[in-house]
């Protein structure tokens, strides 16, 4: 069992689960449907090819919320104008937008390999990887390599993506992730990509557990690091 850690961080992300019409929502976090997405397009993946992503879709999927972030709501318009038509169309959208937020992304697997195939695509991407819309790319590093930890070991060792060494009291941490089958507390979301054909996308449901991690205090003017050990 092991565990392929993305870190998901820029100044804007979207990942719409409830988007109809004229209003096009996010995710307070990063849906399954936006990560299998995105290594769809790190491995080269056509849009209708479903036993692959079938295959994606076996990966146990939690994020771990490391800064919420903050909600940007963007008035946007698109036109239609033709020289040889007297009217402008216009089509009008309200965009959701999450502002600098960042996430822990784990994605579980007995297979180490197809992890470390996942891990190579994400580094060497067939196409441009985006977080959500194709508006809001990814700043580096995006791949934290493969933990050898079970999915939610994996989230609770890693350390915060925003450290901060001056709080002297517990943070905690929000954590989405695939539920057991039966457990009580998950909810259904329709959030498990079947086809992304854009003439037909089709998504099933997964049930999905929130829980909460708490970190450890920090004492005031702890810290790990040591400059002596670059003189070495």
């Amino acid at each position: 069992m092991a565990t392929l850690l993305l870190r998901l961080a820029a100044p804007l992300q979207s990942w719409g689960m409830d988007s109809k019409f004229e209003t096009r929502k996010t995710n307070r976090e990063p849906t399954k449907s936006g990560i299998i997405g995105l290594l769809s397009a790190a491995l080269g993946l056509r849009r209708d090819e479903t036993e692959k992503i079938e295959k994606l879709n076996q990966l146990r999927f939690a994020v771990r919320v490391d800064r919420e972030g903050s909600l940007l709501i963007d008035y946007h318009t698109a036109g239609n104008s033709l020289p040889w038509k007297s009217s402008k169309q216009t089509y009008v959208t309200q965009r959701h937008y999450l502002c600098d937020a960042v996430f822990l992304v784990g994605l579980e697997s007995d297979d180490s390999a197809w992890l470390e195939q996942l891990e190579e695509a994400l580094r060497h991407p067939a196409f441009p990887l985006f977080l959500g819309r194709r508006s809001c790319p990814p700043t580096q590093p995006l791949c934290l390599g493969i933990c050898p930890l079970d999915l939610l070991e994996a989230l609770r060792h890693e350390p915060p993506l925003v450290p901060d060494q001056n709080r002297t009291e517990p943070r905690t941490f929000r954590i989405c992730t695939d539920a057991e089958p039966g457990n009580a507390e998950s909810v259904p979301v329709r959030d498990l990509p079947i086809s992304f054909s854009p003439i037909h996308r089709q998504y099933g449901y997964r049930a999905v557990q929130e829980i909460v991690m708490t970190e450890p205090s920090v004492l005031p003017g702890e810290t790990t690091h040591d400059p002596f050990t670059e003189l070495g």
